[in-house]
């Protein structure tokens, strides 16, 4: 596939995750979780395996777009684990539950890279699906039976519900943006890096390659604190200056072609700023509407969708058309637009009581 053509792998991918986000995350107010998050992953596993043995462009992306749809049980996880935490320790659990995503995504390049190298690309998908049977197993064992709070609603009235979140709450309209941005920002370094590295100068493995996920999952990991920083009252100033380092990264970034350390920097600086941004969002949005917790995730996460699907497919046709250096100009562009966007939208006395 040629450089311009390899982000509609991602961004088919990303935009069945938005549908599942819709059409799957919501279910969470009105079923059992449990059940739904062992479903979804049973689903997963038939997904990943065809994936893993597709004969042809045509099934690859179909197998691709059923994983895309089902891997939204992460959210049902986060928003399952949001309900069962106390109201003082939400932003704090909330930020334990989304740091493991986000270092699971990064780690899963580094182990993806291993893997291609030792056994080729079709054995990460099989790899996958082994992990999410076992996955599918232990929570179903482990998670408590989720039986309380749930909605008196059709499905269709469910769905619509989530669009009516949209209307009644200004905080996730905020918060749901200022995802959509910082996952395009995301997307963009993440998607396109794979690039630069592999071509001459540098000419990296696959292994070599994926080992940058291991600084990712390092400035994810210390974003973590950011939720219980929202427990604390501090979810605006948290995103400020988060969104000042996403702004900033993409200098070091931008050297990635003279300086592995600069990239390594730049990394770091990046999902840091990414990941505290996405915990503050996730606890502050979480204040509201205890009855819907799943269907504010829902809204919420489609515009991370959006904003990841964005990026996948920029990135890459910028790359084919002005480098690496119109990469890193797309990402901090969208990084300053962010910055903004808080700016103008600072207004305590709007902000529900909880919030101010």
């Amino acid at each position: 596939m040629t450089h311009s053509s390899i982000g509609i792998v991602i961004t088919i991918t990303q935009i069945c995750y938005a549908l599942g986000l819709l059409l799957l995350v919501p279910l969470g107010d009105l079923i059992n979780r449990r059940k739904l998050i062992a479903g979804q992953m049973l689903l997963s596993v038939l997904a990943l395996t065809v994936v893993g043995l597709a004969p042809t462009n045509t099934v690859l992306l179909i197998g691709m777009a059923a994983v895309g749809l089902l891997a939204v049980v992460t959210q049902v996880l986060v928003a399952f684990a949001a309900t069962l935490a106390a109201p003082a320790e939400r932003g704090r659990v909330v930020g334990l539950v989304t740091s493991g995503v986000v270092i699971g995504i990064l780690l899963a390049r580094t182990f993806a890279g291993l893997l291609t190298d030792l056994a080729g690309w079709r054995s990460v998908y099989l790899a996958s699906a082994a992990l999410t049977l076992i996955m599918a197993g232990a929570l179903f064992r482990v998670l408590p039976s989720d039986e309380r709070h749930k909605a008196s609603l059709s499905y269709t009235q469910l769905l619509l519900s989530v669009l009516a979140l949209f209307v009644q709450e200004r905080i996730l309209r905020i918060r749901a943006v200022l995802a959509l941005l910082i996952f395009t920002a995301f997307s963009i370094l993440w998607t396109s890096l794979v690039l630069p590295l592999s071509g001459p100068p540098l000419s990296l493995s696959h292994t070599a390659i994926g080992a940058f996920g291991l600084a990712g999952a390092v400035g994810a990991l210390a974003a973590a604190r950011a939720g219980r920083l929202a427990d604390q009252g501090l979810g605006q100033k948290t995103t400020g200056i988060s969104l000042v380092l996403l702004l900033a990264s993409w200098l070091p970034i931008s050297y990635t072609g003279h300086s592995l350390l600069a990239l390594i920097i730049g990394v770091v600086l990046l999902d840091l700023a990414v990941q505290a941004v996405h915990v503050t969002n996730m606890s502050m949005i979480y204040t509201v509407r205890r009855e819907a917790r799943s269907r504010l995730t829902a809204g919420y996460m489609i515009f991370y969708s959006i904003g990841s699907a964005t990026g996948s497919i920029a990135s890459t046709r910028i790359y084919a058309f002005a480098g690496w250096n119109g990469v890193c100009l797309l990402g901090a562009s969208v990084s300053a637009l962010a910055l903004l966007f808080w700016a103008l939208t600072l207004s305590p006395r709007k902000l529900p009581p909880s919030l101010d």
